[in-house]
C-alpha cells in the first residue's frame, strides 16, 4: 500500500476480480530482481545462460502461440467508433468489459499479483508519466525493470496524487481465443489478458507509450511517435539529433546504432532511443524529444557485429532473451548471427536443431531485452530532463523501385504528407509474398490510440505551433537494379545520407526541386571511397514518374478511408504531387 488513495483504491478492485494468492508491490530493487530471478530459475520459467560469456543472462521461451503482437486482438475502446478510426479494431467500452471481465474473474487463483509501478521518461523530467501494471507474470516483472523506470522511482514521481495509467494484465490460460489487448483511451486504461508476449504484456511500450500516449500528446498539444532519436556528431564536435520513422524490417534500430565507415573519419553516432520518441516544442521554439523507454526490446534475427555491432554489445550482459536457440555452450543463437549454429544446438522450442529441416533455429521474432545504458554509444543526454533538439524528421521503407534515396519536403505540410503517404513491401520472411505493398502512415498504423485522420491533422496543426521545426526527409535504403541487386551499402555507409541531410538543415547542401521533393544531384553526396558511378548515383537518385503514377490510385484509396477527417492539408498535398506528376494523373482525386 501507498500514500495515493486512487492507487490503493484500484489496486484493491482488481485484487477482488482476479483473486490472487498473495499481492506483492514491486519496488525495484537489485534484491527484489535477484529473489525473482532466482524463482524463475527454479520454476524454469528462465533457463540460465553461460555466466562468463552472457552474466546475468537468460531465456525465456512461450508457448508456440504466444510469440508476436497480435493486432487483431487489439482493441481501441472510444466511446464513439469514429474516434478510433478505420485503420483500428474498435469495440464499445462497456462492450470490451462485459466480455473480458469474465476471462480475469479468478484468473490469478494460486497465483502472485504483482504490483508494478513504472516511469515513462527520465526520472527527473517533467514530461515522464506513470503507469501502474497489474501482472501475474514475474517474466513481465522483470521486463519492465529493464525496459522502464520501475518501483520507488515510479512512485516518487507519482506522490499522493498524481496522474497514472492503470493496466491490468493477466495471462490466464495463454487461450489465443481469449486473448484480448483493450485500450480505453477515455479513462486512460489498458487491459491485456491472454498473452505473456512483450508487445502484449509490457503495458509501457506500444500500450501506454503510443496508443494511449498519442491520445493523450493530442489532447496536451506534444507527439508520441514511433521512432528514433540519434546524435550525429561532426569532425568539429557539433551534435546534430535526428527522429525518424521506419516501418518494420527497415533497419531503425540499426540506424539508431550506425557505426561509421572509416571513410568518414571524425563522425560519431549518439543513441539516445531506438523506438518511441516524446515531443514538445521548447522554450527555445524547437522540437525537443525524450525516450521514453530505459531498454531495447529488440529483434535478434539478422542481429550481428555486420549488421548491428553496437546492439551486439549492448546485449552481452543484463539481457533477456526470449524465443532464440541454445547452443551447447548455453548461448542465444538465432538465424543472421555471426557463424552458423553450433552441433547439438537446441531450437527455441527446446527440441534438437536440425539445419537440414528447413525450419528455423529461433522464432524469426525472437527478442532480446537490454537495458539502454549498456549501449556502447548511448548519448550522454539520453536521460536527460528536457530531451535533446530535433533539427530533422526522417521517414522511410523499404522500397525496391519507386523511392530515391533520399529527397526533403518542401515544408512542414508537404513533410506530413510523405509521413502519411509511407509505404513499405514486405519481405518473404515477414510475410510470406515479397513486393507486397503496406502502408504504414509515419509508421504508426499499428500503435495510433485514434482516427489517423485526426492523427494528420494533429500533425499539421504542431507544425503550426512550432516556431523553428525540424526539416521533414524521406530516404530509401533498398532500391534495387533492373537486375535485382541493392544500389546502395546501407549500414554505416547510411551516415553519408545523414550528413546531406544535416547539411539541408544547416543550410549547407545544395539541392534540386523534384516532383517529390528537394533531392541531392550525385554530386552533392558525399560518395568518395564508394563503388558507386555517375550511373548507378543517377539510379539511386531519379525519380521514377511511371512507379509513382502507378502509386496514385492506391494512396488515393488508402487516404479516401478517413472520408471527411481526411484534413484539407493532406488532401492538397495528394492532389499537388498529382499534378507534378504529369497530366496523366493531374486530375485522379486524393
Amino acid at each position: 500500500m501507498v500514500q495515493h488513495a486512487a492507487l490503493n483504491s484500484w489496486v484493491k478492485e482488481c485484487e477482488r476480480l482476479l483473486k490472487p494468492e498473495r499481492v506483492v508491490w514491486c519496488d525495484g530493487s537489485e534484491a527484489e530482481h535477484e529473489r525473482m530471478v532466482r524463482e524463475m530459475l527454479d520454476s524454469k520459467t528462465l533457463l540460465p545462460l553461460n555466466p562468463k560469456s552472457y552474466p546475468h543472462c537468460y531465456l525465456h521461451r512461450s508457448v508456440p502461440n504466444d510469440v508476436a503482437r497480435v493486432e487483431g486482438c487489439t482493441f481501441i475502446c472510444s466511446s464513439k467508433k469514429e474516434d478510433a478510426g478505420p485503420t483500428n479494431n474498435w469495440m464499445a467500452p462497456a462492450e470490451a468489459k462485459d466480455k473480458v471481465r469474465p476471462i480475469f474473474e479468478g484468473s490469478m487463483r494460486g497465483r502472485t499479483m504483482y504490483v508494478v509501478p513504472y516511469l515513462m521518461g527520465p526520472a527527473a523530467s517533467p514530461f515522464a508519466k506513470v503507469g501502474v501494471e497489474i501482472t501475474d507474470s514475474p517474466y513481465v516483472v522483470a521486463n519492465m525493470r529493464i525496459m522502464t523506470r520501475m518501483g520507488a522511482v515510479a512512485l516518487e514521481h507519482l506522490g499522493s496524487g498524481g496522474d497514472f495509467v492503470p493496466g491490468m494484465h493477466s495471462t490466464a490460460d495463454l487461450n489465443p481465443d481469449r486473448r484480448f489487448i483493450l485500450h480505453f483511451p477515455d479513462e486512460n486504461l489498458i487491459w491485456s489478458v491472454g498473452s505473456g508476449y512483450g508487445g502484449n504484456a509490457l503495458l509501457g511500450k506500444k500500450c501506454f507509450a503510443l496508443r494511449l500516449a498519442s491520445v493523450l500528446a493530442r489532447r496536451e498539444g506534444w507527439m508520441a511517435e514511433h521512432m528514433l532519436i540519434m546524435g550525429v556528431e561532426d569532425p568539429q564536435g557539433e551534435v546534430t539529433y535526428v527522429a525518424a520513422a521506419f516501418p518494420s524490417a527497415c533497419g531503425k534500430t540499426n540506424l539508431a546504432m550506425l557505426v561509421p565507415p572509416a571513410s568518414l573519419p571524425g563522425y560519431k553516432i549518439w543513441t539516445v532511443g531506438d523506438d518511441i520518441a516524446w515531443l514538445r516544442v521548447g522554450e527555445d521554439g524547437r522540437l525537443w524529444a525524450i525516450n521514453p523507454e530505459a531498454g531495447f526490446f529488440g529483434v535478434a534475427p539478422g542481429t550481428n557485429t555486420h549488421s548491428n555491432p553496437n546492439a551486439m554489445r549492448s546485449l552481452e550482459r543484463n539481457t533477456i532473451f526470449t524465443n532464440v536457440a541454445l547452443t551447447p555452450s548455453n548461448e542465444p543463437w538465432w538465424e543472421g548471427m555471426d557463424g552458423p549454429a553450433p552441433p547439438g544446438t537446441l531450437d527455441w522450442q527446446g527440441r534438437p536443431y536440425d539445419p537440414a529441416s528447413g525450419q528455423k533455429a529461433a522464432h524469426p521474432n525472437a527478442r532480446f531485452t537490454a537495458p539502454a545504458r549498456q549501449c556502447p554509444i548511448v548519448s550522454k543526454h539520453w536521460e536527460d530532463p528536457k530531451g535533446v533538439p530535433i533539427s530533422a524528421i526522417i521517414f522511410g521503407g523499404r522500397r525496391s523501385r519507386v523511392g530515391p534515396l533520399v529527397y526533403e519536403g518542401f515544408n512542414w505540410q508537404h513533410g506530413t504528407f510523405m509521413g502519411a503517404s509511407m509505404t513499405s513491401e514486405t519481405t518473404a520472411a515477414a510475410a510470406g509474398a515479397v513486393g507486397v505493398v503496406r502502408r504504414d502512415p509515419m509508421a504508426m498504423l499499428p500503435f495510433c490510440g485514434y482516427n489517423m485522420g485526426d492523427y494528420f491533422q494533429h500533425w499539421l496543426d504542431m507544425g503550426k505551433a512550432i516556431p523553428r521545426p525540424p526539416r521533414i526527409f524521406h530516404v530509401n535504403w533498398f532500391r534495387k537494379s533492373a537486375g535485382g541487386n541493392f544500389l546502395w551499402p546501407g549500414f554505416g555507409e547510411n551516415l553519408r545520407v545523414l550528413k546531406w541531410i544535416i547539411g539541408r538543415v544547416k543550410g549547407e547542401a545544395l539541392a534540386v526541386e523534384t516532383a517529390l521533393g528537394f533531392m541531392p544531384t550525385v554530386e552533392d553526396l558525399d560518395l568518395e571511397g564508394l563503388d558507386i558511378g555517375f550511373a548507378k548515383g543517377r539510379a539511386l537518385l531519379s525519380v521514377d514518374y511511371d512507379a509513382w503514377r502507378e502509386e496514385i490510385p492506391g494512396l488515393n484509396e488508402f487516404l479516401n478511408k478517413f472520408g471527411s477527417k481526411l484534413p484539407a492539408g493532406i488532401h492538397d498535398e495528394g492532389k499537388a504531387l498529382a499534378k507534378r506528376l504529369g497530366p496523366e494523373v493531374a486530375n485522379w482525386v486524393i
